[in-house]
């Protein structure tokens, strides 16, 4: 394949790359059901008796603030997409020499430890060190679970005349770190102080955890495919999951829920927001016929939900249909909008 020397920009690999990258990789152990693939974002292990081991590694590069709490909801998220919960964590700490302080320290290690027990994880180890050149910290971290093999949830599962269901709304998590990552600026900017309070809030309400609705949901449906938006956005999101379902996915604009805190910053930041990352939001495929049965559940749940499209043949590709009611193509990049402001 073509490709230009050093013409990388921040954020994912693009898929073209990483396929090519994937396709070089040998499982040579049969227990893995499910290794390596775009669209889907942990592992499936086989093991003895009737559950599967699942396994998760995921980074915080984007923040500093919270980076404890991040990390693990964000690993988190990626197992309970699965139908798994979330049992076992490690986190690789890496902190800048510059910077770095007792307090930054206990302070990642105290967040990390009490976001793990409030969702019944165990930490079971890990690795911290000071490196030089960091210019913040950055901490990956690496999460096991458990689901019994008939509830496993793959991505790949959704087919055409699935409903695609999306929880929240979207820009999430990207309100939540332009919040805490752009306080002074938004402050000097005139934004009011109690508008930045309720940005850096989004991390906690509407919350970037997917782990209630994918729990809950996982519990009462047949759930085709789950799959949370991280960086590249609702758009990216749309695209792993069509890539991994050998689909095509029609959805509509008008449907897509953009809260009014998010909806201010893509404007003065000039972000597309169906490109911003958006961990919180947790998209569903499920037969249509039983949507608005688990839509009810989920607002009972006080958890928002709406139905904003539909898979499609793979033939008719991703689109999206605007509110003058036309089709157009839905365009979407590996490299999320909020690197623009970083």
């Amino acid at each position: 394949m073509k490709r230009n020397r050093n013409k990388f920009g921040p954020g994912k690999l693009k898929h073209e790359y990483l396929a090519h990258l994937l396709s070089d990789l040998e499982i040579q152990d049969k227990r893995v059901i499910l290794g390596p693939k775009i669209g889907e974002d942990a592992a499936v292990i086989n093991m003895p008796g009737n559950n599967y081991l699942i396994a998760k590694t995921d980074p915080i590069t984007f923040v500093s603030d919270q980076i404890g709490y991040y990390v693990v909801n964000i690993n988190v998220n990626d197992v309970v997409c699965t139908g798994a919960m979330p049992k076992w964590f490690q986190a690789t700490i890496l902190l800048p020499q510059k910077y770095t302080t007792y307090n930054l320290i206990e302070k990642i290690f105290k967040d990390i430890n009490n976001t793990c027990k409030s969702m019944g994880i165990t930490v079971i180890g890990g690795h911290t060190e000071i490196t030089p050149q960091l210019e913040r910290p950055i901490v990956v971290g690496t999460l096991l679970g458990e689901v019994a093999k008939e509830k496993l949830v793959l991505t790949s599962g959704a087919e055409p005349g699935d409903a695609l269901i999306l929880t929240k709304g979207i820009f999430i998590e990207g309100t939540s770190i332009i919040g805490r990552e752009k306080e002074s600026e938004l402050k000097n900017k005139g934004f009011k102080p109690a508008f930045i309070e309720k940005c850096k809030n989004y991390l906690y309400e509407p919350g970037i955890s997917v782990y209630k609705e994918a729990t809950l949901a996982n519990k009462r449906f047949e759930i085709k495919a789950f799959h949370d938006i991280t960086e590249g956005g609702l758009a990216t999101g749309l695209a792993e999951m069509a890539i991994a379902s050998n689909t095509g996915i029609l959805v509509e604009r008008s449907k897509i829920k953009i809260l009014p805190e998010a909806q201010k910053l893509s404007k003065f930041y000039e972000l597309e927001p169906l490109g911003t990352i958006s961990s919180g939001s947790l998209l569903i495929a499920i037969k249509d016929s039983s949507y608005q049965d688990l839509i009810d559940l989920l607002r009972i749940n006080n958890i928002n939900a709406e139905k904003i499209g539909n898979f499609v043949e793979k033939r008719k590709g991703l689109r999206i249909r605007e509110k003058d009611g036309k089709e157009y193509p839905l365009f979407f990049s590996e490299t999320d909008e909020i690197t623009k402001i970083f």
